[in-house]
């Protein structure tokens, strides 16, 4: 299943587990099949330096260059502009042109998208239980 997955999913199952890190497991099992931007993996990269130097003793709990390197990258062509967040329209143009089936995310302002061009955005806990 083609997904695209969003940062602070990324930066959660890095840093503190749960269902995150379950998603996680499963693209680098290949299970699930994920794209990437360059801007998007820019975005990993930034957030995950943050949160590093935010908490220097906290135990990486899944290497972010395993994550990056099971993802498949392209360079979207399309441009949307559909989220409150303009940032966030990055997710959606990736899915868009990966022929992505969900964006799995927790930001609020992304979810309260829902769905476009046939994309559904969800939390990780729906994705994993759209999976059963």
């Amino acid at each position: 299943m083609k997904i695209v997955i969003d940062t602070n999913v990324v930066a959660s199952a890095v840093f503190f587990g749960g269902k995150p890190r379950i998603l996680l497991e499963m693209l680098m099992k290949r299970q699930v099949e994920a794209y990437a931007s360059p801007s998007i993996i820019n975005e990993y990269q930034e957030t995950c330096d943050e949160l590093l130097s935010r908490y220097p003793v906290k135990p990486l709990l899944l290497p972010l260059n395993h994550i990056i390197s099971a993802c498949r990258l392209i360079e979207p062509q399309s441009k949307v502009s559909v989220c409150r967040d303009p940032d966030d329209n990055k997710f959606i143009e990736c899915a868009m042109d990966a022929g992505c089936v969900y964006i799995v995310s927790g930001d609020k302002d992304l979810l309260s998208v829902k769905a476009h061009a046939g994309i559904r955005i969800v939390t990780v806990a729906d994705f994993l239980d759209a999976l059963v």
